[in-house]
């Protein structure tokens, strides 16, 4: 009933820049909350970004990645964006599209996922 699906991955060589885009559709009342994780091989998978309803820069990132990647929202589309600079090798991993929503006024919120795009960042 509601799907994500992500698109943007690739290879980007260190230093440089990726742009990934999320598409949410289906059934959807209210976006409470979009989120990109990482996955790398043989770790968990981690909040790389966030964007909360409610207020122009309610965003959210953890130090790794602070600086050099920015997320933004088209609220009419519902999509995520979420752009990389400065690639750094580690920052070579599977990235998921997250979201926390209601399908209808009176449903609890839900988490929705992606299925997941790859990045590789080499030379």
């Amino acid at each position: 009933q509601v799907q994500l699906v992500e698109s943007g991955g690739g290879l980007v060589q260190p230093g440089g820049s990726l742009t990934l885009s999320c598409a949410a559709s289906g059934s959807i009342f209210t976006i409470y909350a979009m989120k990109w994780y990482r996955q790398a091989p043989g770790k968990q998978r981690e909040l790389v970004a966030a964007i909360f309803t409610g207020g122009v820069g309610n965003t959210n990132y953890p130090d790794s990645v602070k600086g050099r990647f920015t997320i933004s929202r088209d609220n009419a589309k519902n999509t995520v964006l979420l752009q990389m600079n400065s690639a750094k090798l580690e920052d070579t991993a599977v990235y998921y599209c997250n979201a926390v929503l209601r399908t209808t006024a009176t449903s609890p919120p839900n988490t929705y996922w992606g299925q997941g795009t790859q990045v590789t960042v080499s030379s």
